[in-house]
């Protein structure tokens, strides 16, 4: 349902969900997001996309990586295996958890990513793929804050759902090509428990909004990626599938770097 929910409630739905679902997640998805290749991957979305096929950080090797919203690191281990100095990001200790079973260990920080613990300027690269962005009521705040760890002319690349998709339902099918609702509805998406409690929540923003978000924060926008659907990729997860795929954009990725 849709319901407004500020900052606060946001971050302490999220830490609770995610902790509450981390293993269960990992156990579905994990596989492909890379848990089973050796290396692991960064995987950019539910179309099966990755860094090593689109080259969206340009080179890594050497340089200091940060991953917001990073859950079982899958895309840090595989920047770690391409040489960067990453560090992985998330709000969730259970998610960040999965990691640990797997190689190269890679540095874990568990922080709000409208809070970086990090001083100004010490990162060349931050990325996020379908990380913290759709789960955070104030995204200048976290825009701020990845611009503040940026060194001049460093790169912020972050993926989230198309925006175009909150104007339909979340449904895999045929249902799911019928535009039903406001795509200028920026109310976001929340579930609460039997005492109304927010136990999830996703934030909506509208193309214009992510970019005045994002030049408000002194960051460029380089590039907007939407990711076609591969042929090689028959899988269904939650409303994403080869059916919609075909013919809506699913996930919207932008490139940015700091002015």
């Amino acid at each position: 349902m849709r319901s407004d929910l500020g900052r606060r409630d946001s971050v302490r739905a999220s830490r609770a969900w995610w902790d509450a679902e981390a293993t269960g997640y990992a156990a579905e998805h994990g596989a492909f997001l890379g848990d089973a290749r050796a290396g692991s991957d960064l995987v950019w979305g539910p179309e099966g996309w990755t860094e090593a096929e689109l080259g969206l950080l340009g080179p890594v090797s050497g340089r200091r990586v940060l991953e917001v919203g990073a859950g079982g690191a899958q895309g840090a281990r595989w920047l770690a295996g391409q040489g960067a100095r990453v560090v992985a990001l998330d709000l969730s200790h259970a998610m960040l958890a999965h990691s640990r079973t797997f190689s190269p260990a890679v540095p874990l920080v568990q922080a709000d990513a409208g809070e970086l613990p990090f001083g100004p300027a010490v990162f060349d690269v931050v990325c996020s793929a379908y990380g913290a962005i759709p789960f955070v009521a104030d995204v200048g705040a976290v825009f701020a804050e990845v611009a503040r760890v940026l060194r001049p002319g460093g790169r912020w690349v972050f993926s989230v759902t198309h925006p175009v998709r909150w104007a339909f339902p979340d449904a895999p099918g045929p249902a799911g090509l019928v535009a039903d609702r406001p795509y200028f509805d920026r109310t976001p998406y929340v579930e609460r428990d039997p005492d109304g409690t927010a136990t999830y929540v996703e934030h909506h923003r509208t193309v214009g909004d992510t970019v005045r978000a994002l030049t408000s924060a002194g960051l460029r926008v380089l590039d907007l990626v939407e990711p076609e659907w591969p042929e090689r990729n028959d899988q269904v997860w939650g409303g994403w599938s080869p059916t919609r795929g075909a013919i809506l954009p699913g996930t919207a990725i932008w490139v940015c770097t700091t002015v």
